[in-house]
């Protein structure tokens, strides 16, 4: 199997009517996050099917298929990378890793950022050089900026929150909304394991974060402590 030979198969399987949707929703409209980006209208439990028999696609083929200028095409390169990585050795792992972060041009948009810094990113950091992770989050990139923030839900599940931590109040003043997103969702994540984690950065930023951000960190708190931090 080639990377032609699956974006043929890609191609043959597009909706012009779902393609328009998620064009709308992923909003690839000029000015929108995600201008320019092009969609054939496949659903994400579809390319799951398709990633499940494309396990053994060779990892230059798999990266041919990332640099596509399909959307779908990419997430699925993604979810291929992510599975790769999780059944590979150590010096395998690391090339996936490289490869990634030479791609990450190509991870332009939200979904395919959730879809894999998580699960590779994250987890190649774990006892590994967090510096990375601050290079990232001072990118000019929005996407990048939001692999450092999802890369660290890796490590929001196995109880450690420091990264997050810092990473958020690095970010706090970002102008891009995918930003302030992420932060507050990795927050609320945290404060799902360790609510006194959160109340206390909360505390000290609530009144500079922006709304977006204050909205997605507080989603999980009692109503009475929601309505403290957001007002009303």
């Amino acid at each position: 199997m080639t990377a032609a030979a699956v974006l043929k198969t890609l191609r043959e399987r597009a909706d012009a009517e779902r393609a328009a949707r998620a064009a709308r929703y992923f909003q690839a409209q000029e000015g929108g996050y995600g201008e320019g980006d092009v969609f054939l209208g496949i659903s994400v439990p579809e390319l799951r099917r398709l990633a499940r028999g494309l396990r053994d696609l060779p990892l230059e083929q798999t990266l041919e298929l990332l640099r596509s200028s399909y959307h779908e095409a990419r997430l699925l390169a993604l979810l291929l990378l992510a599975d790769r990585y999780r059944r590979a050795g150590p010096a395998e792992r690391e090339e996936i890793f490289r490869s990634y972060l030479e791609h990450t041009a190509y991870v332009n948009n939200w979904d395919l950022v959730d879809q894999s810094a998580p699960r590779i990113v994250g987890p190649h950091l774990e006892e590994g050089d967090g510096s990375l992770l601050d290079r990232l989050a001072e990118s000019s990139s929005l996407w990048e900026r939001r692999i450092a923030l999802l890369a660290t839900l890796h490590f929001i599940r196995r109880g450690r929150f420091a990264d997050t931590l810092r990473l958020a109040e690095k970010l706090l003043d970002d102008p891009e909304e995918m930003v302030q997103k992420a932060i507050g969702w990795m927050l609320r994540e945290v404060g799902k394991r360790d609510e006194a984690a959160l109340l206390g950065f909360l505390e000290e930023h609530a009144g500079r974060m922006p709304r977006a951000t204050l909205r997605y960190a507080t989603a999980k708190l009692p109503a009475a402590l929601r309505r403290r931090f957001l007002g009303g």
